[in-house]
């Protein structure tokens, strides 16, 4: 069976002609771009997660090492390597690592649980960023100690534009 347009344009049975159907299918993909870019997290929005995980304590800048690039020609596929370095003893080692995305829909992007078996606190996953961005790392060691390390990665393509 094949449905064949009439001679006014319409499709049997349907009231839209197939220029109705293709306009408003852009309207819908614009709309699918531009709409998830006015309900991107915020700088504050980071700050809010790290508050609620961890009640304003201080954190320290060293331990970890963020492997991201810099800048992200498609930002659906960005490459995030991370270590932490702890000797993963069982008095001393690294209980979680958060990543934080500060222009994504939900800030929090990642979470690694480390236990002292874990020869090495490390890792890595592709993230999906939908515009350039700060992300934000933190390190939570057994004894309680917070460790931090940030980059921006600026995303060229893909999420509708960066």
């Amino acid at each position: 069976m094949t449905i064949e347009p009439l001679a006014d344009g319409h499709w049997d049975g349907c009231q839209f002609s197939r220029r109705d159907v293709l306009t408003g299918a852009m309207i819908v993909g614009v709309a699918a771009c531009i709409a998830p870019l006015a309900a991107m997290a915020a700088p504050a929005q980071v700050e809010e997660e790290l508050k609620k995980l961890y009640a304003g304590k201080p954190m320290a800048d060293s331990k970890i090492k963020l492997d991201l690039p810099s800048i992200a020609e498609n930002g659906l596929v960005v490459p995030l390597n991370f270590d932490v370095e702890s000797p993963m003893l069982d008095k001393d080692y690294v209980k979680n690592v958060y990543f934080f995305a500060e222009g994504n829909p939900n800030p929090v992007v990642a979470a690694f649980h480390f236990t002292p078996l874990v020869p090495k606190a490390s890792g890595q996953i592709r993230i999906r960023l939908a515009q350039t961005q700060i992300i934000v790392a933190v390190a939570e060691m057994s004894d309680g100690k917070l460790y931090t390390a940030k980059k921006e990665v600026k995303v060229t393509i893909g999420g509708c534009g960066g």
